[in-house]
């Protein structure tokens, strides 16, 4: 039976990851209902995509008693209310990233979700890509034997953008890019929280952070360096150095389709899109609608690929490089 999906949200987000599950089985994906504030928006995504139903609000998606998970697609700034509203009602959601402004936010979705006793996931993307999970699957066999030093980097010019500029609407290189460097790092080591978090960057007017450099610390003195930038564009790739060897992330590092380890290079190829793509590689959120498919077939209410547990710890960092960089949200006092 198929995993039937209503999209919360009908911007670019929403419409590239409409085009990425036309590359996977109709039977075992369908997107069955699209919400947006605007019925007419909503009708005009529908018509685009296919999709059966459209919705003028997100409470009757949340209502719809015939969807079995809910695609979070709409800005970060309301990810906090509009996810409450789904998981009080029930639905298993995947919320797009980052989970929300800050980490109270996240342990607030977190506990809904355990509360309703229904699946939570942050759409970590990267996360489910083949390329992460072979990386994983070296790291597990020590083919470069103990991680030294992790470096993460992603730059991408977007000043140009309100959504990436202004604060009211969650801008800032943090939590648009620099959460994939950051999650990217705690992956590699498993989900340890460092010892300790050196922050530095520069903010626009806005009071938004531009450019961030951050260095961590973990045990056994291994270290990891990432830098990320809304006003430069960055190699956008990752490297891991151990005590035998090397694995690199070809950019781009979030959505990669090409590894390095030890000087053998592996391509991963992603399905052609049938319709132009907003973002680069939208094709592989396939990946992750398949690993929410199968954690619900198993009546799991977390992915081992990115838990809530992981989810956590990855905002609150987020949150103590906010406040040694200085942006602070709104959010932040409510």
């Amino acid at each position: 039976m198929a995993t039937r999906w209503g999209l919360c949200g009908a911007g670019k987000i929403s419409h590239d990851f409409s085009v990425a599950m036309k590359t996977l089985s109709p039977g075992d994906h369908q997107i069955r209902a699209i919400a947006s504030r605007s019925l007419e928006r909503a009708q005009d995504f529908a018509k685009k995509h296919g999709v059966p139903k459209a919705y003028g609000s997100y409470e009757e998606l949340a209502n719809d008693p015939d969807i079995d998970v809910v695609h979070l697609g709409v800005l970060h700034t309301e990810h906090w209310q509009v996810g409450l509203l789904l998981l009080e009602a029930g639905k298993n959601v995947l919320c797009e990233k980052p989970f929300a402004m800050n980490s109270r936010q996240v342990k607030d979705l977190v506990a809904a979700a355990k509360k309703n006793n229904v699946f939570l996931m942050e759409a970590i993307w990267s996360r489910c890509f083949p390329v992460h999970a072979e990386v994983r699957r070296q790291l597990a066999e020590e083919a470069v034997g103990e991680v030294k030093l992790v470096k993460a980097y992603f730059g991408s010019p977007q000043l140009h953008i309100p959504r990436a500029v202004e604060r009211e609407l969650g801008g800032g290189a943090l939590l648009d890019i620099g959460v994939y460097c950051l999650q990217f790092v705690l992956m590699v080591f498993k989900g340890e929280r460092p010892e300790c978090i050196e922050a530095s960057g520069v903010l626009l007017d806005t009071g938004v952070d531009e450019s961030v450099v951050v260095v961590m610390k973990f045990s056994r003195n291994r270290m990891a360096f990432c830098s990320f930038s809304i006003g430069a564009r960055l190699p956008n790739d990752a490297f891991i150095a151990g005590t035998k060897g090397s694995i690199q992330v070809v950019g781009p590092m979030h959505c990669p389709t090409t590894l390095v380890v030890n000087n053998n290079r592996m391509e991963y190829p992603l399905p052609e899109p049938c319709l132009p793509l907003n973002f680069t590689n939208s094709t592989g959120l396939r990946y992750e609608a398949e690993e929410v498919r199968q954690c619900l077939l198993k009546g799991m209410k977390e992915s081992p690929v990115m838990s809530l547990q992981d989810s956590v710890l990855l905002t609150e960092i987020m949150d103590e490089i906010r406040k040694q960089v200085g942006v602070v949200f709104s959010q932040d006092s409510q």
